[in-house]
């Protein structure tokens, strides 16, 4: 029995895809018979952050192991304590970091010698009334926690701004793509494809340090200011 006609029919089958109904397509890039224009364009929105996250650390040291995370954890509390007082929410705090590491003493031609121990506790607070935050930097401070990281401030629910930059940037695109057509004299038939490019948020600024040398500083000032937002898009024109 000649099995030809069997095995050429599947390679047919194997080359198509199947669509809903008993028909079969063939993937392909769309054709165009017109003139090809190519568009990238940048929608952009500006907003005011609305959270700072900072982060909020206890570091202390003892001859012991025991000790120095025992005034670690009294001191940690205290700040804790310090935050509740100050109206964050308990799901706005979290636990980042405990640690507990040896200290050394190194001398020539010697084995380093323990002197004692560090431990180290970190907490990262999300603050969603931002001009408040420096009030309780400030506070954290002065109830003992020794490093301050941030702020890093931020735009909470950031996806409808960045879809109103996506109508910006695709506005941009015709508004482009019409001047190129006028001036060719031509007119644009239909769009043939569309791609998102970059999606810029704000970067994370720079952490910034206060050690517990520094508790005679108060009135730390929070300005949000403005941050931008921006979404790139490709868009390919058919012109006629």
């Amino acid at each position: 029995m000649n099995k030809f006609p069997t095995v050429f029919g599947s390679i047919l089958l194997a080359s198509a895809s199947f669509v809903p109904g008993g028909a079969f397509a063939q993937n392909s890039a769309p054709v165009i018979n017109g003139t090809r224009l190519d568009i990238v364009a940048t929608g952009e929105v500006e907003a005011v952050p609305d959270i700072a996250l900072i982060g909020a650390g206890v570091v202390t040291q003892a001859p012991s192991a025991g000790d120095a995370m025992a005034e670690n954890a009294r001191r940690m509390a205290g700040t804790l304590a310090t935050l509740r007082k100050a109206g964050i929410a308990d799901r706005d705090i979290q636990t980042s970091a405990v640690n507990l590491s040896p200290q050394y003493k190194y001398a020539d031609n010697q084995p380093p010698v323990i002197t004692g121990y560090q431990a180290t506790s970190r907490v990262s607070i999300r603050f969603r009334e931002v001009r408040k935050a420096g009030t309780i930097l400030d506070a954290l401070v002065t109830a003992g926690a020794n490093q301050i990281d941030g702020p890093s401030l931020q735009i909470d629910h950031p996806e409808p701004l960045l879809d109103q930059a996506r109508e910006r940037a695709m506005a941009q695109a015709r508004m482009r793509a019409e001047l190129y057509a006028k001036a060719g004299g031509l007119q644009i038939r239909r769009i043939v494809a569309i791609s998102e490019g970059n999606v810029e948020s704000p970067p994370r600024p720079m952490p910034m340090v206060a050690m517990a040398r520094f508790k005679e500083a108060a009135d730390t000032a929070i300005q949000p200011g403005e941050q931008k937002l921006s979404v790139s898009v490709s868009v390919t024109y058919e012109l006629q």
